[in-house]
């Protein structure tokens, strides 16, 4: 299975900001990235087979999607049915670094993803829990994070697949 040959994930972006030039990719490429999206434990000859190339330029390809970036790991995406999630979003004071605010929430308990955005606030957080109260803490915890001006949070009902 292509995740555990390497070890890696499937989140990707093209528009990572750390790349320095834009790579370019195909819709081989394209195709090969949303059926990775699907399922990361697909193998590199299903892959080839539902994208007509020999299991070798599949390979290939994953390995170039991987060194340029593009693919930065593969993951599991855990079931719902056990925890709470809820959409954070974070107003950062104009006197502090929004990266360093980003940085602090990344270790956070509960604190799965964090997002820089434009609008309104300046970042949003994904926090999962198995309680509403343990959410809560969280928030509290995000709170007391120095430069953190104000907070609105949502919970999530349910992922709409």
């Amino acid at each position: 299975m292509v995740g555990e040959r390497s070890g890696r994930d499937s989140s990707s972006s093209s528009n990572d900001s750390n790349n320095k030039h834009t790579i370019a990719i195909d819709s081989i490429d394209e195709r090969i990235i949303g059926i990775l999206k699907e399922d990361s434990r697909r193998s590199y000859v299903e892959i080839a087979k539902a994208v007509g190339l020999s299991e070798s330029a599949v390979r290939r390809r994953i390995k170039h999607l991987m060194d340029s970036g593009i693919i930065k790991r593969f993951t599991i995406e855990l079931g719902m049915s056990n925890k709470t999630s809820a959409i954070t979003l974070i107003s950062v004071k104009p006197s502090v670094d929004t990266a360093k605010v980003s940085e602090r929430l990344k270790g956070l308990r509960g604190v799965e993803v964090v997002y820089e955005i434009t609008g309104q606030y300046d970042i949003a957080a994904i926090i999962s829990a198995s309680s509403i109260g343990e959410i809560n803490r969280c928030i509290d915890d995000v709170r007391r994070i120095e430069g953190v001006d104000d907070t609105n949070t949502v919970i999530i009902l349910r992922v709409v697949t």
